[in-house]
């Protein structure tokens, strides 16, 4: 039999209605390409920072919650959320291997009730809505002595005890320890594998900032046991040590992924500063010598597909000036991964005006790999309208795709197939199928009303038209590592 065009489809559908007054057919026009550049937002849970608003919120609210903050983050063309799901060494996520955490229901290692899954939900609506999800990690944090309820029978502390050390505010796992290893690169693959993720994150935290003990001096981090047990027989020094047990445990998190589910991506946001001195104008925190972080090393070894390094400060101050930050680490970058920084948008609610922040992510548009950059935090960018209309005037006017990542793959999906049906003159419904082989992760639909084209991203595969009916319909295909196929085109036939 025949194989039936898309255009004949079109006009069997337009004659069960009655009408053949008009219809799509296939076209040789051209859409335009999309701006390629990397818009995303933390969602901090740990402490109810942006998510859920208070713990134990019903369920009805905290699903209300989260769909409101994905509807928001796509209606200002964000095009990917990094959602935090494991805060210390707890879940916001149906695991076996570490409890609920207390920031969702208020009680560590209580499911929610009813029963639902955050991360499945966070999953599936950001992708409807064109945002990539990328799971937040903390490797090492095991509790905040804060936190109000006590600790599940399966929380670590009470299951590993010998791998938790007590330090200031926190309860730590130590990265010294060979186990510590294995079971928070346990935790991440079992997230790569049961979970639809884009990315996998992990931030600035790794051995911790330091504290200060009751005589108000720095306090070193307790690992004399693991530095026994492995450090000696190193004979490398105690802090190159600890180094290398945190390089050793990112590289082990990069293969992991990798050879489990290699189009999942995997970022990293280090502190902004690798070492005061780099280049010789910065002055700041050394996260070399305290939080034992070679973050230089991680990007030149290409240890991650896209680094944020946390810019956390403003462009002229020279001390601590974005664009000569920004500069120092995209010269670190040999292996050409993406490099997004970190932008602080929380600072819009005491010190900067709009202004700087579009500055900064102009400056962020103009790197040598691809644009992008990270707002910290979804919240903040949220709460202020100012930079909210500043963004949709500039640099947001557009949507944009997520740069693709050619080294996980390099091959754009087949060409979609597309039908648009209806009743005529304005009732119409464009629906699609993928091309045979690579599943898509997203849509690009391209609609030309007049002489103007408008841009959507979505996971569905159809779509209402809806009035003014558009002249021209296009459709790609976009997958895992961001590729985007030659795109099927229809127009409007009277």
């Amino acid at each position: 039999m025949k194989q039936t065009t898309p255009a004949i489809l079109g006009l069997l559908a337009l004659t069960t209605f009655g009408s053949l007054a008009a219809s799509y057919q296939p076209s040789t026009v051209v859409p335009p390409r999309p701006p390629r550049e990397f818009r995303g937002a933390w969602i901090a849970t740990v402490g109810n920072i942006d998510w859920p608003s208070k713990r134990g919120l019903p369920v009805a609210d905290q699903k209300a919650e989260l769909i409101s903050l994905l509807d928001r983050a796509a209606a200002l063309k964000l095009n990917a959320v990094i959602f935090q799901v494991r805060p210390a060494c707890d879940a916001l996520y149906a695991s076996k291997l570490e409890p609920w955490s207390e920031f969702l229901t208020g009680t560590m290692g209580k499911a929610p009730e009813p029963f639902y899954d955050p991360l499945a939900l966070a999953i599936a609506e950001a992708h409807k809505r064109g945002l990539e999800l990328h799971a937040w990690f903390n490797p090492y944090r095991a509790r905040v002595k804060s936190d109000r309820s006590p600790a599940a029978a399966n929380h670590v502390s009470r299951t590993r005890p010998h791998l938790v050390r007590d330090y200031g505010r926190y309860l730590w796992l130590d990265p010294g320890e060979l186990e510590t290893q294995e079971y928070s690169l346990s935790v991440v693959l079992d997230v790569v594998r049961r979970y639809d993720v884009d990315g996998i994150h992990f931030d600035d935290y790794f051995y911790p900032y330091r504290e200060n003990g009751a005589d108000g001096k720095p306090m070193d981090f307790p690992d004399e046991a693991s530095w026994k047990k492995y450090g000696l027989a190193s004979k490398l020094s105690r802090d190159d040590w600890r180094r290398r047990n945190v390089d050793d445990f990112i590289r082990r998190v990069h293969a992991g992924i990798k050879s489990t589910k290699p189009s999942v991506k995997f970022g990293l946001s280090p502190f902004g500063i690798w070492r005061p001195g780099h280049p010789p104008q910065i002055q700041g925190l050394d996260a070399y010598a305290v939080l034992y972080a070679d973050a230089k090393k991680w990007l030149q070894n290409g240890w991650a597909d896209y680094f944020s390094p946390q810019l956390y400060w403003a462009i002229e101050p020279k001390a601590q000036s974005f664009p000569v930050l920004l500069d120092w680490w995209n010269q670190q970058n040999p292996k050409r991964r993406h490099l997004w920084p970190g932008l602080n948008t929380a600072r819009m609610a005491d010190r900067w005006k709009p202004e700087e922040t579009v500055r900064q992510i102009q400056l962020a548009s103009k790197q040598p790999v691809s644009a992008g950059h990270v707002h910290w935090n979804l919240g903040s960018l949220l709460r202020s309208g100012e930079l909210q209309s500043a963004l949709a005037r500039g640099p947001y006017a557009e949507t944009a795709l997520v740069p693709a990542c050619p080294w996980l793959d390099a091959k754009a999906p087949g060409q979609p197939r597309l039908v648009v049906t209806g009743r005529g003159p304005t009732d119409w419904r464009a629906s699609w199928v993928a091309a045979p082989g690579e599943r898509p992760r997203f849509w690009l639909i391209q609609l030309r009303t007049g002489a103007s084209w408008s841009t959507r991203v979505t996971s569905e595969t159809e779509m209402q038209l809806g009035t003014p009916v558009p002249n021209c319909v296009a459709v790609s295909a976009v997958d895992l590592a961001g590729n985007a196929s030659r795109a099927a085109v229809v127009q409007l036939k009277e």
